[in-house]
């Protein structure tokens, strides 16, 4: 078997004649090499259809003993031994990875290595909190082990590149891909899209250990109209400037290395194709030095927009846009050399595209050691390992949100207690582990009901109640489910009649959000809301402990029972994160990143809107921004979480009244813990511009702090913003500071009251 690569590296360094370090003695090479000129080498040697070859990624085709036995997988088989595949995805396992690399080592031209991507995007077999639920911790660091953690089993497993973060801001919990996302707001989404892309990076993109990360989807995919999958987006420029676009440039920012576009369009063009987003924005004005992919096929969905005749204009349009790889899609394999040998498009965007994917290969040392994540046996030793669970957990308990406990039912008593634990997902092992579990083993989680067998000693008593089943019939029928069957709910009625306390676990499938998964209707699905009514009736005290991807619709809940967590889908130690916060162990500290509405009329609905020009009912008649059927308040805000301690917010002060531009303003506030437990507050900062040249949100976050107080302590919290922070982009994307006056707030949620005023000169 020929060792290509290292002819390779022979004639590259021939050829970068300006190189002259001749003692590479590591598997990982310590020359001082410009990764530029190791690039341009390569290029030299590259025939035009190996160049448009790097730019083809293929999802696997490979089965135990080779390609699979169809048409497509043997072809997809003879463009890899061509060297015409520059990248995999969902292809994993160090085993796996290394048999395919091995192809493209050893029996290509030049033997240029392969990038393997996966969709790691909360752990790869040790499963965090979905994104969502860890974005609730407002924890940073937290949050940064978590993607830690899945950088270093994915790249245990041969993988080198995670389609993670998503970035993208929605107001709009019926697009099912908020789970994937920060939230509603883009600050907090910066700063967790910051944290994430260094989470999966580490501190040396070229170590062992480390995958690259994706920035997706570049951009708006999360203002899809209706909140319907694969669907257009009309928003202004306000809001792409000031909301979508912030967690994108803070993610290149801290030298993310890769962009994934998305599958909407902007403003009529096709965001695969769209050269103002990518070749003028993200390569040009913010000078984007990694590699931009489509999503899935979207190259090729150019067409069924009507946005491109054919295969050969959609790949015309998408790489003169600046999309650097096809994911999926054949469109660049197919059409790209054809275009390039006839003029229709130069081969330096050609050279351009390729140099941005072999930088990355360089830049992870697959050139030095193309097999260096293919190790087993550290495989095997670092899947699941006990460390990795410890973190998950103490994720998952930061994720977990107290939305309401009236009466202090919670938390629990240790003992002497009959409770009842009723509901579908009570026992589910597998619905926590949330859509997008990578390589998670199914059924694979601490279900609610074995946590809290695990804690106190009171007598737990279990009934499902009803089915858990999907909103769709064709599910229930395929799953053998009766949707009609309400014994089930007379049953787990009179086992709650017998109990002290009941804790209901209610909620959706895992599998009910995430991509391709927008729902109309957020209320609990099937017969749940029956059985939690019926539960009420015969005992009302109840502990609601919701699991979902989303913010859902529990209007009837909010106002009947007295405690309601918000567990959302937790991960591999979901039922244990629950039990240790349902009996006290962990006080809870999680704050909402998105805001739950009351009904699914008012969506999209958001803290930081817009105060209008009639915002209140002031002369007492119907003219007025409001419905007639409902509040225009949401059912629980933006920051909201509640504790089983109290805090107390006092004597928010600045350190003057007037500053100039380019001045710190110094913010301090006093914080106290008046209640009975010790606990952990997510401290917020927002400010108002009350006149802008472009109207202002009624309240913008502008910082957070997590602080740790003993009952009855208290301290005092300093913030300091700049200048910038009160700025905003116009609607042409300049960035402005606008003299004049803004009120500051402090609090624990968006709906904080406490302010003071400052004005800027």
């Amino acid at each position: 078997m020929r060792l290509k690569l290292i002819v390779y590296l022979v004639i590259s360094l021939l050829v970068s004649s300006c190189m002259d370090n001749k003692d590479e003695k590591s598997t990982r090479s310590k020359s001082n090499m410009d990764i530029d000129k190791k690039v341009d080498s390569l290029l030299a040697l590259m025939t035009l259809e190996e160049k448009v070859g790097q730019l083809n990624m293929y999802s696997d085709f490979w089965e135990s003993t080779g390609p699979a036995n169809t048409k497509s997988a043997q072809e997809k088989f003879d463009h890899l031994k061509r060297g015409w595949v520059g990248a995999m995805l969902n292809v994993h396992g160090a085993k796996n990875t290394k048999r395919i690399q091995k192809i493209a080592v050893e029996e290509t031209r030049l033997g240029i290595p392969l990038l393997f991507g996966y969709d790691v995007i909360h752990g790869f077999k040790t499963i965090s909190p979905i994104p969502l639920a860890e974005a609730a911790s407002w924890d940073l660091d937290a949050i940064q082990t978590s993607a830690r953690i899945a950088g270093i089993e994915a790249s245990a497993a041969g993988l080198h590149w995670t389609f993670a973060p998503m970035v993208d801001v929605s107001r709009d919990p019926r697009w099912g891909r908020v789970m994937e996302g920060a939230g509603e707001d883009a600050y907090l989404g910066s700063k967790i899209a910051a944290a994430r892309v260094r989470g999966f990076q580490g501190d040396d993109i070229g170590a062992k250990n480390t995958i690259a990360a994706c920035a997706k989807h570049f951009a708006a995919y999360g203002f899809v109209e209706a909140g319907k999958e694969y669907n257009t987006v009309d928003i202004g420029t306000s809001t792409l400037y000031n909301v979508v676009l912030p967690p994108f440039k803070t993610a290149a920012n801290v030298g993310v290395k890769t962009f994934m576009n998305s599958f909407n369009d902007l403003n009529g063009i096709p965001v695969t194709a769209h050269k103002e987003l990518q070749r003028k924005l993200l390569k040009g004005e913010w000078d984007f030095k990694g590699l931009v992919v489509s999503d899935w096929a979207s190259i090729k969905e150019l067409i069924s927009w009507g946005h491109a005749t054919d295969e050969k204009e959609a790949a015309i349009l998408a790489l003169s846009a600046g999309n650097d790889m096809d994911m999926e899609g054949y469109v660049y394999i197919n059409e790209l050399t054809d275009i390039i040998k006839s003029g229709e498009l130069s081969e330096e965007v050609l050279n351009e595209a390729v140099s941005r994917i072999l930088r990355l290969k360089f830049e992870l040392g697959l050139f030095d050691d193309p097999y260096r994540y293919c190790n087993e046996e550290l495989e095997s030793k670092t899947l699941g390992k006990q460390e990795h669970q410890q973190a998950v957990l103490d994720m998952a308990k930061k994720s977990i949100v107290l939305l309401k406990n009236d009466n202090q039912k919670l938390p629990l008593k240790r003992a002497g207690q009959t409770i009842a634990v009723i509901g579908p997902l009570a026992v589910d092992k597998d619905s926590p582990l949330g859509n997008w579990r990578a390589a998670a083993e199914p059924n694979s989680a601490v279900s609610v009901l074995e946590g809290l067998k695990s804690y106190g000693d009171n007598t737990i008593l279990y009934h499902k109640g009803v089915d858990l089943v999907n909103d769709s019939p064709s599910f229930a029928k395929e799953a053998n489910i009766n949707m009609t069957n309400r014994q089930g709910i007379k049953d787990a009625a009179n086992l709650a009649s017998k109990a002290d306390i009941v804790i209901m676990v209610l909620g959706e499938h895992g599998f009910q959000s995430g991509e391709a998964r927008s729902k109309t209707n957020l209320k609990l699905p099937g017969l749940q809301q029956e059985l939690l009514e019926a539960v009420y009736k015969v005992n009302p005290n109840i502990v609601l402990v919701l699991q979902s991807g989303r913010p859902l619709i529990i209007d009837w809940a909010a106002k009947h029972i007295p405690s309601i967590v918000m567990a959302w889908q937790l991960g591999s130690q979901s039922g244990n994160a629950l039990a240790e916060v349902l009996y006290g162990d962990y006080v809870p500290s999680g704050k909402l990143p998105m805001t739950f509405p009351r009904d699914v009329g008012q969506i999209p609905i958001y803290y930081n809107h817009k105060n209008t020009g009639r915002p209140r009912n002031v002369e007492n008649n119907v003219f007025w921004s409001h419905y007639l059927d409902a509040k225009n308040s949401p059912l629980f805000p933006f920051g909201h979480g509640l504790s089983y301690t109290v805090f107390n917010y006092d004597k928010l002060k600045t350190n003057k009244q007037k500053y100039s531009i380019g001045e710190e303003i110094k913010v301090s506030v006093q914080i106290s813990n008046i209640g009975e437990y010790d606990g952990k507050e997510v401290v917020q900062l927002y400010i108002r511009d009350l006149v802008g040249s472009v109207t202002r949100p009624i309240k913008e976050l502008k910082g957070f702090e997590l602080v740790d107080l003993k009952k009855g302590e208290t301290k005092e919290l300093s913030f300091v913003l700049t200048t910038n922070d009160l700025g905003f982009y116009t609607n042409k994307g300049a960035f402005v500071i606008e003299q004049g006056e803004f009120e500051i707030y402090i609090g624990g949620s968006s709906t904080t009251t406490l302010k003071t005023k400052i004005a800027l000169k």
